[in-house]
């Protein structure tokens, strides 16, 4: 639950009537400009963590798929001189 200060009123109001303001309203322009700065730095430092974890897993899934391209390409070659054999094997009982 956010802290409110009292501050005296800018403008006259009746006796007895305050104007409350949350801590966070009460910094300078150039506090806010700080902020505002250290915000975006800190926006832009997880940015660039998340584009790195991003990188490091699309090397990863690429590094999966050129291993599954290679065990396909020798199953691949296996079943086509397996299938060679076969019908030389036909071939031959054939004649």
């Amino acid at each position: 639950m956010p802290a409110y200060q009292i501050r005296a009123p800018a403008t006259a109001l009746p006796q007895g009537v305050v104007m409350a303001a949350s801590p966070g309203t009460l910094h300078s322009p150039q506090q806010l400009a700080e902020e505002a700065t250290r915000k975006r730095e800190l926006r832009l430092m997880k940015n660039r963590e998340a584009a790195r974890e991003c990188r490091r897993k699309k090397k990863e899934y690429v590094k999966c798929l050129e291993n599954r391209v290679a065990v396909l390409e020798n199953q691949n070659k296996t079943l086509i001189e397996e299938l060679k054999a076969l019908k030389d094997l036909y071939c031959h009982k054939a004649e």
